[in-house]
């Protein structure tokens, strides 16, 4: 796209109007709280809705379950290309114990230099840069073929059920690159850790504490379960090693639950025990291997323990992503990178699954990058530098127009 600086495009990437925008996606909550009302997307999506549609793009609210809504958003260019899709989420985190604050949490104060607020970090700023690098697109008139499409879906923190929805109805056919928009310091992540979400049960019989053994306590069988994995996860690590860019894979127990129905009681032995599993793998493993794994521990304690009863249940896997440093839309973006900072850009991992994921399960190259301490997500005092946000829409912008030059 011969003629097109950062310079030019910067001459719209409108600072106070990103500011102003990601204020406004803060101040409206947006934690998925079951059972309360407003407690979803909804208010945060019809915010978006509006804004997008006065920017003069064509508009689509498509309601995932009700109240959790997903907004897609399409500027075309008129001319036969390649469609290039930005995804952030409306979806944030619980805020947890306010008094541990020092900020109101949906306040989107200001503060030498940095927005502070529940979603600040994760991922309401990128999404709020991704808006504003497409209407600086517009603004300057700069031509472009194909489209570019805006995926702002629910429940990222969740199971994912708003891309899953989103791809379910079609939207990724024909999608030749997407721009994943979480908090990564503007660093280049071009792969990304699989997860399996496992929920495993005990199962035992009701006693009285003070007589166990008239009972079969699922607690302990629990706690051996948890000792194996630990070996497992060990194992895993001494086999496959630390990752460059992901790190170390994991097995971490992360909810214990027993009963599983009913109160619990400090004199009763309880006939359930209910955990869950957040794993997080590298590309190097394999995940029906872990789950044989995981199955062939049940197994071996069954067989050690005749009073021994438990279930495995993988309630969600998704795989490693990886995108090749040479693809046309990692190039697109390390242009931009390079353009805006005048640096070499860092390529890196995501430690976690996104939303991308199932785009790349879709057939879709992914590279996920944005604004945002990497470990300031889900943290009290969640925050964003606006400096570093006002670069993010400009490697957007930029990443867009080099993707779809011409």
């Amino acid at each position: 796209m011969k003629g097109v600086t950062v310079d030019t495009i910067r001459n719209y990437v409108d600072e106070k109007e990103l500011v102003n925008l990601t204020r406004k996606l803060i101040q409206i909550p947006s934690v998925y709280r079951p059972g309360v009302e407003g407690g979803n997307e909804e208010k945060v999506a019809r915010f978006v809705e509006d804004y997008l549609k006065k920017m003069g793009l064509t508009v689509y609210y498509e309601e995932v379950v009700p109240g959790r809504p997903n907004v897609i958003a399409i500027y075309d260019s008129g001319r036969p290309g390649k469609t290039l899709l930005f995804e952030g989420h409306t979806d944030v985190v619980t805020e947890g114990d306010r008094n541990a604050w020092s900020f109101d949490p949906y306040g989107a104060e200001i503060k030498d230099g940095r927005i502070y607020g529940r979603g600040a970090c994760d991922t309401k700023q990128n999404l709020a840069a991704a808006i504003i690098a497409v209407n600086a697109i517009q603004k300057s008139q700069i031509p472009f073929c194909g489209k570019i499409i805006l995926c702002i879906p629910c429940d990222e923190e969740g199971l994912m059920i708003g891309i899953k929805d989103f791809i379910r109805r079609g939207w990724a056919k024909g999608v030749d690159g997407a721009i994943i928009c979480e908090p990564e310091e503007n660093q280049l992540c071009i792969v990304q850790k699989g997860a399996m979400r496992v929920v495993v049960k005990t199962y035992g019989k009701m006693a009285h504490g003070a007589m166990p053994l008239t009972g079969i306590n699922p607690n302990t069988r629990m706690a051996k379960i948890i000792v194996e994995l630990e070996k497992l996860e060990k194992k895993e690590k001494e086999r496959v090693g630390k990752h460059p860019m992901l790190g170390w894979p994991s097995i971490t127990p992360t909810i214990l639950q027993a009963p599983i129905k009913g109160e619990p009681q400090i004199n009763v032995v309880p006939d359930t025990c209910m955990m869950t599993l957040d794993i997080r793998t590298v590309p190097q493993q394999d995940h029906q291997k872990l789950r044989e794994e995981m199955e062939a521990i049940l197994h071996r304690m069954g067989e050690e323990d005749p009073e021994f009863k438990a279930t495995l249940e993988i309630i969600e896997d998704r795989p490693c992503t990886e995108t090749d440093k040479e693809n046309p839309l990692v190039l697109a973006v390390a242009e931009a990178y390079q353009e805006v900072t005048g640096k070499d850009p860092v390529y890196n991992g995501v430690p976690g699954a996104t939303d991308g994921t199932f785009l790349h399960m879709a057939g879709v190259p992914i590279i996920t990058t944005g604004a945002g301490n990497r470990n300031v997500p889900h943290h009290v005092d969640e925050y964003v530098d606006i400096a570093e946000l006002v670069e993010t829409a400009e490697i957007y912008a930029l990443a867009a127009l080099n993707f779809l030059r011409p």
